[in-house]
């Protein structure tokens, strides 16, 4: 059966950034939507709505069953996994048919990905080099050229430091923490997993991972999840995920065929240990918690705390790697970071944290509130097709919003915290798949997210802060891809308008007139302390630039000594 070409790959749709810029402009009619008068070039009337077939644009979805009756994974726990029945060495044989479900078939844009081009990787150097079966699966994966996070961070694991990793959104992180943890444990099932669960026999605990990773939201871990089923192809590793509001029992079934690599939101994580007999963290050799700042944004630091101690205290050799990531550097990931990372740990800082991509082109439009819906409307009939994600900040605005644009026959779908999870899984699906191009979310139900090629982000209704702006428009320009964020903007905005003002200076966007008001005096400034006071920071500090979108060649060095910054001027 031939493969349609996806329209949504970033080589398609990049040339359509320019277009996207241009009816976006036109649809601001000058910038502004004003009740009661229409100002611009088009006095009288709206913009012409240009009707678009999506049909083109949606990209068949995946049959629900797999060769030899597989499941493909429409549900993430779901997913295909290697499964093995006894032992034979240490490293699994290849498997084809499953190889093509985790990969795709070669040549296709499900492995066309951005990464790491690893018979280049001479930055690795100084660290033990990976294990080929783990280069194979990079290959297999269509991975190229290495982040900047990804190009400090994996030779840091390599060579087994704790890390506390603070890069911007889109950045790569997940295969910077996976690819070095999986391949230190590449060839290590038979002598470090927990056996395989006996049916019927009454084992002490159902499940003794060796990897931990902790993520904030449902969507985050099954997404990593399913990067780690690939990267986990022929370890005779097993991964699992677990989260809140799927059946708890049906989780634990999983976990009885064997799990070595857990994923899991910290309230389900936290209840399976205080119940005992499910969870035993004694095997634990890396524990990985990932977008920190959110987590603790959440409310779940008691939970992260309970969980890091719980494995500090039940790890039977003393040899556990603590990974933390996060966007910001907020005091409490600091606090966090010296109470559970070593003495000795490494701080990667890449960009300025809470900077934005200079990729991304930011559009700011004036728009009465009462006329968001019409707006918006003209905007997504004008723009070139493309995947698209709107922010709503209620979740009655976002059904609203939803109803409106699918009774005008366009092909949106919805996600927000009152949703069933299958609904939240099926929302995504059909995003990811195409079918629905366009999806409304909350901020809370959008984190985390990581949709391949999301060419516009669009904030409906406008953050309440500028740290919530910015990993909002960083859902786009993924692991350097371009991308496109518009804001509406109106009198109610005004408390973030300063702030947006120098996001948008410091990567060089257009300031709208309304705007410039709001243009700081003099030079533009930011604050961006890394510890409460002089000489409180720990570790070994290593600083990078953004402004390239990959990690290039060489390492680098290492610091010299506490606190010693590293300044990569060059890349």
């Amino acid at each position: 059966m031939s493969t349609q070409e996806d329209p949504n790959t970033a080589a398609s749709l990049s040339n359509d950034i320019s277009a996207m810029v241009a009816a976006v402009q036109s649809t601001a009619l000058g910038d502004k939507y004003v009740v009661g008068e229409v100002v611009g070039p088009r006095v009288g009337k709206w913009v012409e709505r240009e009707t678009t077939n999506y049909d083109t644009y949606v990209t068949p979805v995946q049959q629900s069953e797999g060769p030899k009756g597989l499941p493909v994974g429409e549900w993430g726990a779901s997913g295909a996994r290697y499964e093995w029945k006894e032992e034979y060495g240490d490293v699994a044989p290849a498997d084809e048919v499953l190889e093509r479900m985790l990969f795709g078939e070669p040549g296709t844009a499900e492995r066309a990905g951005a990464g790491l081009q690893f018979d280049k990787y001479c930055f690795l150097k100084s660290s033990p080099p990976l294990h080929p079966v783990m280069l194979g699966n990079v290959k297999l994966a269509g991975y190229e050229i290495p982040t900047p996070i990804q190009r400090y961070c994996i030779p840091a694991v390599l060579d087994g430091h704790d890390l506390l990793s603070c890069a911007q959104t889109g950045s790569g992180k997940t295969a910077a923490f996976l690819i070095p943890i999986l391949s230190k444990l590449m060839g290590k099932a038979s002598s470090l997993a927990a056996p395989r669960p006996v049916p019927g026999s009454m084992e002490p605990y159902i499940a003794q991972p060796l990897v931990l990773i902790v993520a904030p939201t449902r969507e985050l871990a099954t997404q990593i999840f399913d990067e780690s089923r690939r990267f986990c192809y022929r370890s005779k590793l097993r991964p699992c995920v677990v989260y809140g509001g799927a059946d708890s029992a049906t989780q634990r079934m999983e976990l009885r065929k064997g799990c070595d690599v857990l994923v899991g939101t910290p309230g389900r994580l936290a209840d399976f240990i205080e119940r005992g007999r499910i969870l035993s963290l004694r095997r634990l050799k890396f524990v990985v918690i990932d977008e920190a700042d959110e987590m603790l944004d959440m409310g779940f630091e008691p939970q992260i705390r309970k969980l890091l101690q719980s494995s500090g205290n039940a790890n039977e050799d003393d040899d556990q790697q603590v990974l933390m990531f996060s966007a910001t550097f907020q005091k409490a990931i600091r606090k966090l970071a010296r109470d559970f990372l070593s003495d000795d740990f490494i701080h990667i800082k890449v960009g300025r944290i809470g900077s934005t991509h200079e990729n991304i082109t930011q559009r700011v439009l004036w728009v009465d509130e009462l006329r968001k819906k019409e707006a918006i409307y003209d905007l997504l009939c004008t723009a070139p097709p493309a995947r698209t994600l709107i922010f709503v900040n209620h979740k009655r605005v976002a059904d609203s919003l939803d109803d409106y644009l699918y009774n005008l026959k366009l092909p949106t779908t919805s996600i927000h915290g009152d949703r069933t999870q299958r609904e939240r899984e099926d929302a995504i699906l059909a995003f990811r798949s195409g079918k629905c191009p366009i999806m409304i979310a909350t901020p809370i139900a959008a984190r985390g997210l990581d949709i391949k090629n999301v060419m516009h982000v669009i904030n409906y209704d406008l953050a309440q802060n500028i740290d919530e702006y910015i990993h909002r428009i960083g859902r786009t320009a993924r692991i350097g891809n371009r991308g496109l964020a518009t804001s509406f903007f109106n009198s109610s905005n005004e408390n973030i308008a300063t702030d947006l003002v120098k996001v948008l200076l410091e990567s060089s966007q257009e300031i709208p007139e309304f705007l410039e008001p709001y243009r700081p005096i003099g030079e533009v400034t930011f604050d961006e302390s890394d510890s409460d006071v002089e000489g409180e920071e720990q570790g070994n500090y290593i600083r990078g630039r953004t402004g390239d979108t990959n990690g290039g060649g060489d390492w680098g060095n290492e610091g010299a000594g506490t606190n010693g910054a590293i300044d990569i001027s060059v890349w």
